[in-house]
């Protein structure tokens, strides 16, 4: 039986290596967000785009948990959720401010995001030092605590911790004030 870690590297080229990855947690994760959100459709399109984001960055998986991919899809899992909770709390607060309640009742419609506020992230991202840019990656889109961060860097978490810290800060500094970043 092949790891979780080998499904995924097989997963490169052949869907059912990761069909079979899906087999194995699809419970799980659907377990998970059930037990947080108490919806069955919740959590059901939570699961669909738990995988689905799953898919997506494949690539970019790394094997931290000796070929287990179970931590890094629960962090996918509690990322869609956390994303979700945010898009329904945004909306609920703007609809409250202009007084439009009644609009919450209404089936949604998701639109895409405008990708103009992605503009210059990468290449601020390579501009970090590369263990800060490491640091960032594993905390922000791995979401991996402080902990795992310093473990997976082979340092301590609080440097883990000074690290994210001096890379949000220089992304910010880039992205806000590129003209300034440049000299």
């Amino acid at each position: 039986m092949r790891t979780d870690a080998q499904l995924l590297a097989a997963a490169q080229t052949d869907a059912h290596a990761f069909r079979e990855l899906y087999e194995r947690y699809a419970e799980r994760i659907h377990g998970f967000q059930l037990g947080r959100t108490r919806d069955q459709d919740a959590a059901l399109d939570l699961t669909a785009e738990t995988f689905a984001q799953a898919w997506l960055s494949r690539a970019r998986f790394e094997d931290l948990a000796d070929g287990s991919a179970a931590p890094w899809l629960y962090a996918i899992a509690r990322h869609v959720l956390v994303s979700s909770v945010r898009r329904n709390q945004l909306e609920r607060t703007a609809c409250e401010r202009l007084g439009v309640l009644a609009e919450l009742d209404r089936p949604q419609v998701v639109s895409e995001p405008s990708e103009t506020w992605l503009e210059g992230l990468k290449e601020a991202l390579l501009e970090l030092r590369p263990h800060e840019r490491d640091a960032v990656r594993l905390r922000v889109i791995d979401e991996l605590s402080y902990a795992e961060v310093g473990h997976a860097a082979g340092t301590t978490p609080g440097t883990a911790r000074v690290r994210v810290h001096r890379g949000l800060a220089a992304l910010r500094q880039r992205l806000l004030n590129p003209k300034e970043a440049m000299r």
